[in-house]
C-alpha cells in the first residue's frame, strides 16, 4: 500500500486489502434492545446514584435513598421503578414501608463499571 492509507484506495482495492467486509457481532436484535435498555436504565444521575446508594446499604428503605439524594420524591419513586423494571432492583413491601435490594444482576454491572473506571484489565 505505500504511503496511501485505506480511504484514498479505490473500492476494489479496499476489498482486496480485507477492508470493508461485514462484522458479525453475534447479538440478536433483541440482545442488543435489551442491552441498550439496560444501560439507558443506569443512564440517568439519578437513577445511578440511588443503585449505587442501595448497593452500599444492602437493603435499604425509600426514605434513606431520599435523604441521601436531593431530588424529589417522585423522581425517586420513578428511579426505583425503572430499575426494577430492567431486573438491578428488587423491592419488598412491609407495611407501609418498601425495601429495596440490588439484584446479583446489577452486583455484576457495577462491579464491570468499577473495573472499567479503576483501568482494571
Amino acid at each position: 500500500m505505500g504511503n496511501q492509507s485505506k480511504s484514498d484506495l479505490p473500492n476494489e482495492s479496499l476489498e482486496e486489502a480485507g477492508c470493508c467486509t461485514a462484522i458479525e457481532h453475534g447479538l440478536s436484535a433483541d440482545e442488543v434492545a435489551a442491552d441498550l435498555e439496560l444501560l439507558d436504565a443506569i443512564g440517568s444521575g439519578t437513577r445511578y446514584e440511588a443503585l449505587r446508594c442501595i448497593a452500599a446499604g444492602g437493603e435499604v428503605c425509600v426514605c434513606e435513598i431520599e435523604a441521601t439524594l436531593d431530588v424529589s420524591q417522585g423522581a425517586i419513586s420513578q428511579a426505583l421503578a425503572r430499575l426494577t423494571e430492567v431486573g438491578l432492583v428488587s423491592r419488598r413491601k412491609e407495611g407501609r414501608w418498601r425495601y429495596y435490594a440490588t439484584t446479583t444482576r446489577a452486583d455484576r454491572l457495577l462491579e464491570t463499571v468499577d473495573g472499567v473506571r479503576s483501568g482494571d484489565d
